[in-house]
């Protein structure tokens, strides 16, 4: 496979992305109480709530591993990854981190984190624009350029209750 767009599970990846072997979501953990819930196909978001609800503690989130990341670097020859804020998670420094091990393991390849400054939609907008790039059969360096310029012009807005 040519390219591989790998998404964090804040992203939700598309109905017709789920059947395309270009794109991979990486599972968050979830961790209400002492429960451990994986953000992956099997997440059931009711029960999620439920669970959210009846409990007298915070919801904490755990981002993916580096291993997680590493195991997916493995799947193409160019990699574009895609994660939650910098800023809000650890997502992208594990991604990160995986793009460094897999190199010292596996030597130079073409990897890129995004960091989407922005969560869930911000990157499904940004997977959609790499999609659109790699597609095309853009190299990667050039697909790396323009997608780091369509980041920096994105916005999110949003109006608390």
């Amino acid at each position: 496979m040519r390219y591989k767009i790998i998404i964090d599970s804040c992203g939700e990846l598309l109905d017709e992305w789920k059947k395309d072997e270009c794109f991979e979501s990486i599972p968050l953990t979830l961790m209400v109480g002492a429960e451990q819930i994986i953000d992956d196909e099997t997440f059931d978001q009711a029960d999620f709530l439920a669970k959210v609800a009846a409990s007298k503690e915070s919801v904490k989130s755990a981002c993916p591993a580096p291993e997680s990341y590493m195991e997916a670097y493995s799947k193409a020859d160019d990699i574009y990854v895609v994660t939650l804020s910098a800023e809000l998670s650890g997502s992208y420094n594990s991604a990160v981190l995986g793009k460094n091990l897999y190199e010292e393991e596996n030597g130079t390849k073409n990897i890129h984190v995004v960091n989407s400054r922005g969560a869930a939609t911000t990157q499904v907008l940004i997977a959609r624009k790499l999609n659109e790039y790699a597609s095309q059969g853009m190299p990667f360096e050039e697909v790396v350029d323009k997608i780091e310029e369509y980041t920096t012009s994105l916005r999110t807005y949003f109006v608390l209750e």
